[in-house]
């Protein structure tokens, strides 16, 4: 009786141990968000320094990560994306000290509110918002735990953010978030309120990219005309300030926590500022006409380069004579 006993007790056991082992309908897996870390698993906790990367996309920058990796000091580097994998991992962790890299994959708004989300970005040293849909991110993270938990980063513990393409769009104040699709220049520029130009304010607050919107692949998908459509929206529809920063693609602007602004990369960077005066013409399937004497908009460019082409200060925008004036004449984008 006691020997049957023992063997019923050890098989019961040994299911047990088999069930945890082998997930199945009645015993499924836990769940994470996390797509896989690189280096030490162990959270640690270092002091940090703020800073803005505003990646243009395509071949990631390595000066850039680089910069975002000296002001996390050691600390633990998290990737946020909507799709794909965690190719981030082993090349952030290969560029300078970090406790670990780690990607999570936040793909629902249901994902978004998980505490898993909400601690794994609050713990974060650095965070990085990769390359994807916008639409996507506004759709899912907007008020949820991640967004409070990006906002309590840049508030509160004062860490380096960066984000390339998609991630680059929603840093900014404005954003364009393409939940209709996406617009070419001329389409923008000839109609100024076709439905795929959808700008909207970000989930994300950083105090010196105020009244401004982001553009990214600027000069490799010829966007610097729906960039001035989406500056003429902002100015006719809500009476913002508007400026812009479009940039090219493997090229970075970093922006330190007293606002000067850096151009990493290969190619270059544009601030683009209203010259003071609304367009003549920003209407419903109209062209759009902005001129203002052909100095509509002060732009100031500036060519990256591997140590950082200094910029300016972006809390104090530049005043003098600009690298060029652009404007819209009949919804054609021209040259000064």
């Amino acid at each position: 009786m006691i020997l049957r006993f023992a063997f019923s007790f050890l098989s019961l056991w040994l299911v047990s141990c088999n069930a945890q082992e082998n997930p199945t309908p009645n015993n499924p897996p836990k769940k994470t968000i996390s797509l896989g870390i690189t280096g030490d698993q162990a959270d640690v906790t270092v002091p940090t320094s703020l800073g803005i990367v505003l990646m243009g996309g395509s071949t990631d920058v390595d000066e850039a990560f680089g910069w975002m990796i000296d002001r996390a000091k050691g600390g633990d580097f998290v990737v946020i994306r909507a799709s794909g994998s965690t190719g981030y991992n082993n090349y952030i962790k290969g560029l300078g000290d970090l406790n670990s890299v780690e990607t999570l994959l936040i793909d629902s708004r249901e994902k978004a509110n998980l505490n898993e989300a909400r601690d794994k970005i609050r713990n974060a040293e650095a965070l990085f918002i990769a390359g994807g849909d916008q639409a996507n991110y506004v759709n899912y993270w907007a008020d949820t735990e991640v967004s409070r938990a990006i906002q309590y980063l840049i508030d509160e513990k004062k860490v380096p953010i960066g984000g390339t393409s998609a991630g680059c769009a929603v840093l900014s104040e404005i954003i364009f978030d393409a939940k209709n699709g996406s617009i070419i220049s001329t389409e923008a520029l000839q109609n100024p309120y076709n439905p795929l130009l959808s700008i909207s304010e970000s989930f994300i607050k950083i105090p010196y990219l105020t009244n401004t919107i982001t553009d990214q692949h600027y000069t490799q998908r010829d966007r610097h005309g729906r960039h001035i459509a989406f500056m003429a929206r902002m100015m006719k529809d809500n009476g913002i300030n508007a400026r812009g920063i479009g940039v090219d693609e493997r090229t970075a602007v970093c922006i330190d926590a007293d606002g000067n602004a850096l151009v990493f990369g290969s190619n270059r960077a544009y601030f683009i500022i209203n010259n003071g005066a609304v367009p003549e013409s920003c209407l419903p399937g109209t062209p759009l006409t902005w001129v203002q004497n052909q100095e509509a908009l002060r732009v100031y460019i500036f060519q990256g380069s591997t140590t950082g082409k200094p910029a300016f200060n972006v809390n104090e925008w530049p005043t003098g004579a600009p690298n060029q004036f652009w404007y819209s004449e009949n919804g054609v984008l021209k040259v000064k």
